[in-house]
């Protein structure tokens, strides 16, 4: 019973159902399924799937944007029924936001959803925020990684201006720092001294595996 269950959360997300995955997990807690096996061998498979139909270029942003949504829904109930022994085991801590002067939000609310399924502990601090907040968020979340977003090139270089106010706040040793948006490229990444440049929520996703060396 409980492995059709972890079959049909999968291809909610896959399906991109945001109701029907809610509906799911819903019936998971009733009938007293483990949610950590629904999230691990239900959601994870289905986000997984996800990724790679993305990667193929079978599926598109609105696919995958749908079935992260899906799987945030599935969480969203799940996550308050695990017990404090049996907590997802968390893969590491990201502050993310977009940078100061941009208002920019679905891109940088898809990596974090994305982050968030593959086991990362996400503070999201929002938009148009600045080096010190999101130095401030880095404290508050003991962070190993923090991602910024920028949309537009008039705002880039507050990516830059984040990552000296790293370095002047004593954390660049401690946090790993990706970078993205429309008119981020790989180069201005290694230009202002950040760790990484991702185009997508799934790059972005292997990125933060690979920055903070554990395995995908």
């Amino acid at each position: 019973m409980s492995e059709e269950l972890y079959k049909k959360l999968a291809q909610a997300v896959i399906d991109g159902e945001p109701e029907q995955a809610e509906a799911l997990a819903q019936q998971a807690l009733e009938q007293g399924v483990d949610p950590l096996a629904c999230i691990n061998r239900g959601l994870m498979v289905g986000i997984q799937k996800v990724g790679e139909l993305f990667s193929e270029g079978e599926y598109f942003l609105p696919e995958l944007i749908i079935g992260a949504d899906a799987m945030k829904q599935a969480l969203d109930v799940l996550e308050p029924s695990l017990m404090g022994g049996q907590a997802r085991e968390v893969v590491g801590r990201v502050v993310i936001g977009t940078v100061k002067g941009d208002l920019h939000e679905i891109g940088k609310t898809l990596v974090a959803t994305m982050l968030t399924a593959n086991g990362f502990k996400v503070t999201d601090i929002g938009v148009d925020k600045s080096p010190e907040e999101f130095v401030a968020a880095i404290r508050a979340a003991d962070a190993d990684l923090v991602g910024c977003s920028a949309l537009l090139t008039t705002t880039m270089l507050q990516q830059k201006k984040l990552v000296e106010a790293i370095k002047e706040a004593g954390l660049r040793d401690k946090v790993k720092i990706m970078v993205g948006g429309a008119p981020v490229t790989e180069s201005f990444a290694k230009e202002i001294g950040a760790d990484g440049y991702a185009e997508d929520a799934i790059s972005a996703v292997d990125l933060a595996f690979r920055l903070i060396d554990a395995p995908a």
